[in-house]
């Protein structure tokens, strides 16, 4: 492409790219101010102000597809501009036209909670931490199914528990490259507490939370456990983009990845619920 230009994306063209590329492929980057992105982001979104974008520039991926947006478009399309100029990408740089007053997707508000992490640890406790939060969530989604045993959501939410640990399976495999003598994988995971989800929250919130979604029907719990899905996606998204560390940074960005097919199970049961 001409570094001096970029694309422009509708919010449905995004929608499709969001929905459709690999999580590897590109990045998007919230160009407002910090309170508004704490209002509420696109789920994945890296923060990065306008006024440090071009001091910034060159900390941006070369090697992925550059997707800048703000509120309706004007600060995202300078932000481009910048990027396209400054010949940083290998890749294509969009700005979403009409920003996220355009996006009628998911909205994610308030900061990934990456304390529950702390970006600055070793990758053998960055992967112990996500073991646990795997925990956390195979924990919730038995304690649904439990609770729901006749309900046509039984099976999805069944579904899912399974691939909780299944993904702590596949970091047991990464971190147990880190030890000289690993303990077996069910001898471990058997240890972990799993007192917090993946998303941040604690066991006990999303108890809470279900508590009230409970009186609503089926619908509200598979939406529940969307919005708790969507946490996840976007506190391993953010990981990905802060840990210094190369390969923790891929196995968060591949564990990102798998919270989608999650979210699309639940937005398939959803639809089946509202079709019957």
């Amino acid at each position: 492409m001409d570094n001096l230009e970029f694309e422009t994306l509708t919010a449905e063209e995004l929608k499709i790219l969001v929905d459709t590329r690999l999580e590897k492929d590109y990045l998007l980057v919230d160009v407002r101010q910090p309170s508004e992105y704490e209002r509420g982001h696109i789920p994945g979104a890296k923060l990065m102000p306008l006024a440090e974008v071009e001091s910034r520039l060159f900390t941006l991926p070369s090697d992925r597809d550059l997707i800048f947006y703000c509120r309706n478009g004007g600060r995202s399309q300078w932000a481009a501009a910048l990027a396209g100029e400054g010949e940083i990408c290998d890749k294509t740089v969009y700005h979403l036209m009409n920003g996220i007053l355009g996006w009628k997707d998911k909205i994610q508000p308030g900061y990934p909670k990456v304390q529950v992490f702390g970006t600055d640890q070793s990758l053998t406790k960055l992967l112990e931490v996500a073991m646990d939060l795997e925990k956390g969530a195979r924990r919730f989604y038995r304690y649904l199914t439990d609770r729901y045993p006749d309900s046509p959501i039984r099976p999805i939410l069944q579904q899912i528990a399974v691939s909780e640990k299944a993904h702590a399976k596949l970091i047991y495999y990464l971190w147990s490259r880190t030890q000289e003598d690993p303990p077996p994988f069910d001898r471990l995971y058997t240890s972990l507490a799993g007192r917090i989800l993946e998303g941040g929250q604690s066991f006990e919130e999303a108890c809470r939370l279900l508590e009230a979604a409970d009186n609503q029907g089926s619908p509200a719990v598979l939406d529940l456990a969307m919005t708790i899905e969507y946490s996840a996606y976007d506190l391993y998204r953010t990981m990905a983009e802060q840990v210094e560390d190369a390969e923790a940074g891929s196995i968060f960005v591949s564990i990102a990845q798998a919270e989608k097919a999650h979210m699309r199970a639940l937005n398939r049961g959803l639809k089946s619920l509202y079709e019957t």
